[in-house]
């Protein structure tokens, strides 16, 4: 049963790891759960419905005293690390690797998959005996406004711990692949039976419904990784365009936005209402500025707006250019005016041949094969490791004298 200091909803009876297999899994993450649904709450649900997953998230600064809370969203186990506010980083640390303690001993977690999404977090289970450690490297985070001095040290590290290692693109891959011995390069997936509704919606949601066509929508994060200068200029060039933006404003001052009448800041919107919107658009937008935070991005978006039937112009993204701009599914365009030129083109008979062409692309990058593809790779890990521990330290761990020893390899 959980431990004093767990708030739980519901108790999960721990999965058999016999050989390591099935071991409980504890994701180590830098982005909420019930922030855009992406990429960790695809794999993470996908996981949860094989294993207990703990999804660990960085902690809040509005306790009394240090506590975790667990509820359960979608199958996984969302467990919020509270502590003192004002509490030093050096003591964030040490209070984090105890609440992880206390939230495997309350639990019952015994020898997990680790996950881990920012290396900031590997200290954390640093005296946790695990069967795995996974990096997935969804983003270059040292890119990102704000990112940690320390964070090319702690990936380094995870680096030499990590038993296998996961990109969020080609991009990405070809920037880590010398770094570890093990990486293997798993681009956004799409989930195509939600966003192939879109095909079928005719009603529209009541906020987008009076807002006149045509239209161009974007959906996912608004912060720096956006040029909205560009979607600023192309608003201007196009008065008889409305621009749609869908999603949280996030680490930008929301009045740097560009403000015009035919632009419509609708917020964020859950993932389940997204093929309703996106059935009502024009053309689907990827309006990327190029920068540091965007230098290895592999949009979710671009399959997804292809899994909706839209056609799509996007900025030249090194993983929307290849292959999706080579293959002439996308549109890609810079300027303003080039931006404009596409969007018209996507909007006449060549949107309309892309979308045939895109045919049933999505359905080779669903997140079912690409969750089913890590497993493999995770549970090869497993065994590697399994194997190469001393048969003796095996046996006595088996009897409960003594812990085997862990290896990274």
């Amino acid at each position: 049963m959980p431990g004093p200091t767990t708030r739980h909803s519901q108790f999960v009876p721990t999965l058999s790891n016999a050989n390591g297999r099935a071991a409980d899994l504890i994701c180590l993450s830098h982005l909420r759960w019930n922030f855009v649904f992406q990429r960790p709450q695809h794999l993470m649900t996908r996981f949860a419905a094989e294993r207990r997953v703990f999804f660990f998230e960085e902690p809040l600064f509005d306790a009394e005293t240090s506590r975790i809370d667990v509820q359960v969203s979608h199958g996984v186990h969302v467990v919020v690390p509270h502590l003192r506010a004002g509490t030093a980083p050096g003591a964030a640390e040490l209070a984090l690797q105890h609440l992880m303690r206390t939230l495997c001993t309350g639990w019952h977690i015994t020898k997990p998959v680790v996950w881990v999404y920012t290396p900031m977090a590997l200290p954390l289970v640093d005296d946790i005996d695990t069967s795995a450690i996974v990096y997935d490297c969804m983003d270059e985070l040292t890119g990102f406004s704000g990112a940690s001095p320390e964070l090319c040290e702690r990936e380094r590290e995870l680096f030499s711990r990590a038993d296998v290692v996961f990109t969020g693109g080609h991009s990405l891959y070809e920037a880590k692949r010398r770094s570890h011995r093990n990486v293997h390069p798993f681009p956004s997936s799409v989930d195509v039976a939600h966003f192939a509704q879109a095909r079928r919606i005719a009603a529209e949601p009541a906020d987008q419904q009076s807002i006149p066509r045509p239209r161009l929508g974007f959906a996912g994060v608004i912060d720096e990784r956006m040029n909205l200068q560009l979607v600023g200029e192309v608003a201007s060039l196009r008065p008889d365009w409305q621009i749609v933006m869908i999603g949280p404003i996030v680490k930008i001052d929301p009045a740097t936005l560009p403000q015009a009448s035919n632009i419509h800041y609708l917020g964020m919107r859950k993932y389940e209402e997204l093929p309703a919107y996106l059935a009502g658009w024009d053309v689907a937008m990827l309006p990327f500025a190029h920068n540091a935070a965007t230098r290895y991005i592999s949009p979710t978006k671009t399959p997804e707006y292809l899994a909706a039937g839209c056609p799509v112009v996007s900025t030249s993204v090194s993983d929307v250019v290849r292959p999706y701009g080579e293959q002439q599914l996308v549109q890609i365009a810079d300027t303003p005016a080039d931006f404009v030129r596409a969007a018209e083109l996507a909007m006449g008979e060549a949107g309309r041949q892309s979308v045939r062409k895109a045919g049933t692309l999505p359905g080779t990058m669903s997140w079912d094969r690409t969750w089913a593809a890590m497993k493999a790779l995770i549970d090869d890990a497993q065994s590697r490791r399994y194997a190469a521990r001393p048969v003796r330290a095996h046996i006595a761990f088996e009897f409960g004298h003594t812990r085997p020893a862990t290896s990274a390899s």
